[in-house]
């Protein structure tokens, strides 16, 4: 099991515990110094069964300053997401062939 982690952000640190609580020790990735390469994103996204633009967090300066309003296609949003780590949704969870969001922590239970 492997989680996408930014240690400053509350729902990532709860993911984290819930996983932990389970006697799981998953590999921590630091994403926004470990950053995703295109490729790596690509597989997060088909393991996730969403579009690159769902898994960018649209509250981030970065989004509302560079991004808000356009339309970019899935390969421009994961460039985008490579170029500025700190647009990618946190945390991810991967077990195997399966990902899910944090967020509800809650969320990575089925993965459990």
């Amino acid at each position: 099991m492997k989680i996408y982690h930014n240690p400053r952000c509350r729902k990532s640190r709860e993911t984290l515990a819930l996983i932990e609580e389970k006697n799981i020790t998953p590999e921590i990735i630091l994403y926004l110094e470990d950053v995703p390469t295109a490729k790596e994103l690509k597989g997060l996204l088909k393991k996730l069964g969403i579009k690159a633009e769902q898994l960018i967090r649209k509250g981030e300066p970065i989004f509302k300053e560079k991004f808000k309003g356009k339309e970019l296609t899935e390969a421009k949003w994961i460039e985008a997401m490579v170029k500025y780590p700190k647009l990618i949704e946190r945390p991810i969870v991967v077990d195997g062939k399966k990902a899910i969001l944090g967020r509800p922590p809650e969320n990575v239970i089925e993965l459990l």
